[in-house]
């Protein structure tokens, strides 16, 4: 366990399913999570032309703004037919009137891949920690699967629903939180994070 300022960290999203399933991969070290909505901390733009890009730019807006150690996730999933959209945009696909909603982010994929047979896709996280010092790590997980129509489950969040990780029957949006965390891309990133950082489980 870790004790004092060691314990606090910012994620760095003001969304709450994202700040859900990061704060449920950081439980287990020990950590005193906040979400950036909660510091009232703005969302910045992301101006980025990559997740790698986005990822860093939020994690060291919320670690200077809090003064804490502050963790960013930017992801998206990536379609080959589509030449790679919506990719660094799939939160913008979701945009429309009324605010954000990614049933019609899932429509507007359908639509764009209309009767193409190669509905290969895959989830693709960057997790940037940020120090208030500026320093900061990135680190990348993917995992491949298959689009399908219509979307299944109402579990997760974003495009869940409609992503089947290849060698399992169900979508993201059918799994159980935890059988998610075991095979996800931002799961693999945190692994990875895990292993850099050194952090043990409390």
């Amino acid at each position: 366990m870790r004790s004092g300022a060691d314990r606090r960290l910012v994620i760095a999203t003001h969304n709450p399913g994202k700040l859900k399933e990061m704060a449920e991969l950081l439980g287990p070290y020990g950590f005193d999570c906040v979400g950036a909505g909660a510091l009232d901390l703005p969302e910045p733009e992301e101006t980025g032309d990559s997740f790698v890009a986005n990822a860093e730019l939020k994690a060291r807006a919320a670690a200077r703004g809090s003064g804490l150690m502050a963790l960013a996730d930017d992801s998206g999933v990536v379609v080959p037919a589509l030449g790679g959209e919506p990719g660094i945009h799939s939160a913008r696909w979701a945009e429309g009137p009324g605010g954000r909603d990614f049933r019609r982010a899932m429509e507007r994929v359908a639509r764009a891949l209309g009767d193409n047979p190669d509905r290969r896709a895959y989830f693709l996280s960057v997790l940037s920690l940020a120090w208030p010092d500026g320093r900061v790590r990135s680190f990348e997980g993917r995992v491949h699967g298959t689009l399908v129509w219509p979307p299944r489950g109402d579990r997760g969040f974003g495009y869940d629903p409609m992503f089947q990780p290849d060698g399992h029957a169900g979508t993201f949006g059918e799994m159980e939180p935890t059988a998610k965390h075991r095979i996800s891309h931002r799961a693999e990133a945190f692994r990875k994070l895990v292993a850099a950082m050194g952090w043990t489980r409390g």
